[in-house]
């Protein structure tokens, strides 16, 4: 697996949640029916600091080896926060009708929880010496 490719389009797609929500959360809000308040818009830009930190942790990370033992926090990290959003998405569109742009976020997180599970826990790392 190509795991420059796979932290640099983490970074760009947590980046760019980051960014809107940073900068738009009654945007972001109002486009999911939720009432906008104070505390929610506050809610939403706390989680889009933590998504701007974990892009910016993978474009940090992209050089490196990633894999088995190596970047192992790295990539558990990433894994554990793609799988609980896996679930907690899906939970969210078996309890409420659907709603494509969290079926369309639902598929993209449980792409990117495949993608990581295989670094964690299947990959064994290096398969050639870097020059």
């Amino acid at each position: 697996m190509n795991t420059k490719l796979l932290m640099t389009s983490r970074s760009i797609v947590l980046g760019l949640a980051g960014i809107i929500t940073l900068f738009a959360p009654d945007v972001v809000l109002s486009t999911q029916g939720v009432t906008v308040t104070g505390a929610a818009s506050m809610l939403v830009q706390l989680m889009g600091a933590l998504y701007f930190s974990f892009a910016l942790m993978n474009w940090a990370a992209k050089d490196s080896l990633i894999g088995g033992i190596y970047a192992r926090p790295v990539s558990m990290g990433n894994f554990s926060h793609f799988f609980a959003g896996t679930l907690i998405l899906a939970r969210v569109q078996l309890a409420n009708e659907i709603n494509l742009s969290i079926m369309a976020a639902q598929v993209v997180y449980a792409v990117f929880a495949l993608c990581f599970y295989w670094l964690v826990f299947r990959s064994a790392g290096i398969t050639s010496l870097p020059r």
